[in-house]
């Protein structure tokens, strides 16, 4: 069989760990076998980040803008014990963090539906889609303990040296604590417009809640936004693919997503949607059975697993031990990205490819041949709890019957 001939490269983003060695199993016994694979490499593991001074995150993230789409491998966020492991030069940066800030993109997170790893929330039949928006918030906070009474208040000084003062508190002799956020227009559009056009392209209605009656210029000024963009750009678009936009407070969604049957993009502020993807994975069943997706609203896209980089695995790998991790979103954050270039590209044999992989995967996993995290919740019966590497290689035997 001709290997898929591809046209533009995929920007390839290596990672760490467990991950790191899920990835090249699945390009030796998924991918090259089929596809002639033109890939721009960068490696963004941590050592070699430290050896380029992070340098590498920021070139694979300008690549990202120049060629379109990307797939990223997990990567490790350096804490203090990861200093001394790997002798790092300064705690770097999150990737993702870097990436996301580059290309001023929303994120959007779905579970993969599979026969038999059933929904906590019974009444759940749809993937429920998290679009967070991954600037700003407590994520770029300033924070200060105050340990004696005193005044707080929040200054803003204008080009012109023109001062808005506005009191925070009054603390008394035990003081407290003060938490600084914000946000900026310019990326409150961006997220807005990210959201609106990723509806658009799935053809699902699209949610957004935030607590405007609570704060009535922070989060109103989110509501705003997304009103005015969708009334000035959107409304007629949504409306000729039969799909709705809806606002209500954050709460109010909470209840209604619950009592939902899903199939909804739930597009949430950074730290609402921080919590809420893992909330809505764990109910769902996995965290490696999430898809993540980084879209910029330019239209350029960056696929990737929802999960980390599996450490405690990855020790057990390298002591020679057998493991069995769940190599799913990883799987889906290729075909992610092979299906998004082979439509960019016009390659309809590249989609096809795409889509027969994602398949080749759930019905390995409904015919009762799984990774042993999978096999402990499943409700099918007689299953098998595969290896790490045979389970990749009893996908590629379904895939192949397909081709």
């Amino acid at each position: 069989m001709s290997k898929i001939e591809m046209k533009t490269p995929l920007v390839e983003m290596d990672g760490d760990e467990m991950t790191r060695i899920l990835w090249q199993m699945i390009k030796d016994e998924l991918l090259l076998p089929f596809i002639d694979l033109k890939t721009e490499y960068y490696d963004l593991g941590l050592k070699h980040r430290n050896e380029t001074d992070d340098q590498v995150t920021r070139d694979s993230a300008n690549a990202t803008a120049k060629y379109g789409v990307a797939v990223k491998c997990a990567t490790i966020t350096p804490n203090a014990a990861r200093m001394t492991e790997y002798d790092l030069k300064e705690m770097w940066k999150s990737p993702n963090g870097t990436i996301r800030a580059m290309l001023n993109g929303t994120v959007f997170r779905a579970p993969i539906i599979v026969k038999g790893i059933e929904p906590y929330v019974r009444n759940w039949k749809k993937p429920i889609t998290i679009a967070r928006h991954a600037y700003g918030d407590i994520y770029l906070n300033s924070e200060m303990l105050i340990e004696s009474a005193g005044r707080a208040e929040l200054v803003f000084t204008a080009p012109d040296g023109t001062r808005k003062t506005q009191l925070i508190h009054e603390f008394d002799e035990k003081g407290g604590v003060i938490q600084g956020v914000h946000n900026c227009t310019s990326s409150i559009e961006a997220f807005a417009r990210c959201c609106f056009n990723y509806a658009l392209d799935c053809k699902q209605d699209l949610w957004f809640g935030a607590k405007d009656t609570i704060s009535k210029k922070y989060d109103h000024h989110f509501k705003d936004v997304f009103n005015e963009i969708f009334e000035n750009e959107y409304k007629e678009k949504f409306n000729e693919a039969g799909i709705e936009f809806f606002y209500t407070l954050i709460d109010d969604i909470v209840a209604r997503i619950m009592r939902s049957e899903g199939g909804m993009i739930w597009a949430c502020k950074n730290y609402d949607g921080d919590v809420m993807s893992d909330m809505v994975s764990s109910a769902f069943g996995s965290l490696a059975m999430m898809t993540s997706v980084l879209v910029s609203p330019t239209g350029v896209y960056e696929y990737e697993a929802a999960h980390g980089t599996v450490q405690r695995h990855y020790y057990k790998y390298l002591k020679g031990e057998e493991t069995s991790t769940n190599s799913v979103a990883t799987i889906f954050a290729w075909t992610g990205a092979l299906r998004k270039r082979g439509e960019l590209d016009d390659i309809k044999e590249l989609v096809d490819f795409a889509n027969k992989l994602e398949k080749a995967t759930i019905d390995t996993i409904e015919a009762g041949k799984m990774t042993k995290d999978l096999a402990l919740i499943t409700t099918l019966k007689n299953v098998t709890a595969l290896n790490s590497l045979d389970f990749i290689k009893a996908i590629r035997e379904t895939l192949q019957s397909y081709m």
